[in-house]
């Protein structure tokens, strides 16, 4: 999906999904971006911080360089997911299950929402806490196979995976900034300062 490291860094302030161009007609459709530069410009614009990898180490290598950036590595970090501890263990990330004795939180996610450039996520990832009772830094590992196009895409999809017993506790997290403005549909959210580590794996 090299369509990622063309955008990455881009500045582009675009507010709409639409790409227009003065070469096409008037009458003719709008040429619709693909869903990861949406995501990416979405997520972008809500203050996220993105980091694209291209395989396992590069998400590892990522990872430290977070740490160190936020001087984190003498830190504990709250994993509630042993299979995502069994994945970073070459790390030697200092686990943690207990919410008031770590500055940051590592967790995966349900999916990537492309229209909004939301993170939809269940008690599969943060069991039955509140977004507000995590800790204020979420770095988030993800896959380019997670991004869907909206909310209502997200959640059947979770339904298909599920059909035995479907996660509670689901939630998007969309606002990584903490000064700005929220509208009703954020009503009760909370902050995170948000770092996504996606994982190319189509």
């Amino acid at each position: 999906m090299s369509l990622f490291r063309k955008i990455f860094g881009s500045k582009s302030k675009q507010p709409d999904e639409e790409l227009k161009s003065d070469n096409r007609g008037k009458y003719m459709p709008e040429v619709k971006l693909p869903i990861d530069e949406r995501f990416t410009i979405n997520f972008k614009a809500n203050g996220g911080k993105f980091l694209y990898c291209d395989n396992l180490d590069e998400v590892h290598q990522n990872l430290g360089l977070i740490i160190n950036e936020n001087k984190w590595q003498d830190e504990q970090v709250l994993i509630l997911d042993s299979n995502l501890e069994d994945k970073f263990k070459n790390l030697n990330l200092q686990a943690t299950k207990k919410l008031n004795q770590t500055p940051y939180f590592l967790t995966t996610c349900e999916n990537l929402i492309a229209n909004d450039g939301s993170i939809l996520i269940s008690s599969k990832q943060i069991f039955e806490k509140k977004l507000i009772e995590l800790p204020f830094n979420f770095i988030v590992f993800a896959t380019t196979s997670q991004l869907v196009e909206n909310i209502g895409e997200g959640l059947r999809g979770i339904k298909a995976k599920n059909k035995k017993q479907i996660p509670t506790n689901i939630t998007t997290i969309k606002h990584f900034n903490s000064g700005e403005d929220k509208d009703f549909l954020s009503y009760g959210s909370s902050a995170k300062n948000l770092y996504l580590l996606l994982l190319e794996d189509l």
